[in-house]
């Protein structure tokens, strides 16, 4: 082989080396925008379609973006942001089923290349992206049980990779597609629980370690939209409950937001006679005794019919609830428990109470004229004063339905009962009165009224 052939052989091997050093995709080395010319279409390409991304022009922005997508991966993190946008317009003006199918997948599929080659990214993560995937997913396909499915298998390792770093809305999101899941029985009442508990947990985390009090009061109310959901869902059903918790309790029963988090969710399932209220009451107001607590073990005594012990804890309940429309209520329940043992006159007190921080509610006033009503045998001297308790029963009555539309019936009908038990007229006239006239109740009753005739 002569010294000519091998200079011009060893020359051509160079020129060819530096050619394809020259000239490189993004895509086939790795590098962030190929090398050479190739380098260089992938930068033209980028400038133009973030530019026409900027203007909304998202049909002169697709040829450079196909580009950039299919050869330079790495150059951007505007390939992926610009590219949903782009997909999501393309989406927005196609009508035939397949393409939008079609369309759908490359949407995915964008999400797909950007966990490949940014997928280790500090902050914008695998787990982060998951979670969007999967939003963006029921955004087009929440009626498809495949897609629901799929949506809450990327959702499942989103949060368990970024915890409590998860997105509020994804949260939200993977929380509603439980309840989409579980109303097309794709997935069973313990599973809503169980999520409702994470979702909830998460939330509260965020609260507690966001220092911006606009952002947390808007985390709130994420969360309380999500326990609204959540108690409309009909999945915490009592049975469901006692049965996922109960076998907890041995070993979460010095635990304080585990006792809150079961005890709540028994008392917004009114889940008044389960064992497990008792036993988590318990155990809660022991640690840190609350309304609710009390509350909870306050109907347990009544359960057992121990009533002494009920009214101490609808007392201490009392004395720690805060809000009004409950106390008010927790006074009026223990009216009743008052009334049952026969007395009337703290049974009246209570009711008193009641209606004193809740004024627009009319059941008060009808335990009230029910306890007039109950004693008129036993009140005053003689038959006539007998009777004019019924007077002051029926006022309350009238009372009543005047102040709480929703009581009307009830009302009606006691007032229709007991009208029937006024004195008539000549028994009023024996005693010197006439029809009209004021008069006063007195003894532990201790009001004024007016004179009426039975009809």
């Amino acid at each position: 082989m002569s010294k000519t052939f091998i200079k011009f052989f060893t020359a051509g091997i160079i020129i060819l080396l530096s050619a394809q050093a020259f000239a490189q995709k993004g895509v086939d080395d790795g590098s962030k925008y190929g090398h050479g010319e190739d380098s260089l279409r992938c930068l033209k390409n980028l400038s133009l379609f973030t530019e026409y991304v900027k203007q909304n022009s998202f049909a002169d922005a697709l040829p450079s973006w196909e580009i950039v997508y299919n050869e330079c991966p790495l150059a951007s993190s505007r390939i992926y942001t610009d590219g949903i946008k782009i997909m999501d317009w393309r989406l927005s003006k196609e009508k035939d089923p397949a393409k939008r199918d079609e369309l759908f997948e490359k949407l995915m599929a964008i999400y797909d290349q950007r966990i490949k080659y940014m997928g280790n990214h500090r902050k914008y993560n695998e787990n982060y992206l998951l979670g969007r995937k999967a939003t963006h997913m029921l955004d087009y396909k929440k009626d498809s049980p495949i897609y629901r499915k799929q949506a809450q298998e990327m959702y499942e390792k989103s949060i368990t990779g970024q915890g409590v770093d998860s997105e509020v809305a994804v949260l939200a999101t993977y929380m509603m597609n439980t309840m989409d899941m579980y109303r097309q029985k794709e997935v069973d009442a313990e599973v809503v629980v169980n999520n409702y508990i994470k979702v909830s947990n998460l939330l509260s985390d965020q609260i507690k370690v966001e220092k911006k009090e606009s952002d947390k009061a808007q985390i709130a109310g994420v969360k309380e939209t999500v326990e609204q959901l959540f108690a409309s869902s009909g999945a915490a059903d009592c049975v469901t409950i006692e049965r996922i918790f109960t076998p907890q309790l041995a070993e979460k029963k010095a635990d304080l937001d585990w006792l809150k988090m079961v005890n709540k969710l028994l008392a917004r399932a009114n889940c008044d006679d389960a064992q497990l209220l008792y036993d988590v009451s318990e155990n809660l107001h022991a640690i840190e005794p609350s309304s609710s607590s009390a509350y909870g073990l306050a109907r347990m005594y009544l359960k057992t019919e121990d009533l002494d012990r009920a009214v101490e804890y609808y007392n201490e309940a009392i004395k720690l609830e805060e809000e009004s429309d409950q106390k008010s209520t927790l006074h009026y329940q223990l009216g009743l428990i008052k009334f049952n043992q026969g007395k009337l006159n703290e049974a009246k007190s209570n009711a008193e109470k009641a209606i004193s921080l809740r004024p627009d509610w009319g059941d008060p006033y009808i335990l009230i004229g029910n306890l007039y009503a109950v004693s008129a045998q036993n009140f005053g001297s003689n038959e006539f004063e007998h009777k004019t308790a019924y007077w002051a029963a029926v006022d309350m009555f009238q009372k009543s339905k005047s102040i709480d539309p929703k009581v009307t019936d009830k009302a009606n009908e006691l007032i229709n009962i007991y009208a029937q038990h006024f004195p008539g007229l000549e028994e009023i006239f024996f005693q010197g009165f006439k029809e009209g006239d004021s008069y006063t109740v007195g003894g532990w009753i201790g009001v004024s009224t007016k004179i009426r005739a039975k009809k």
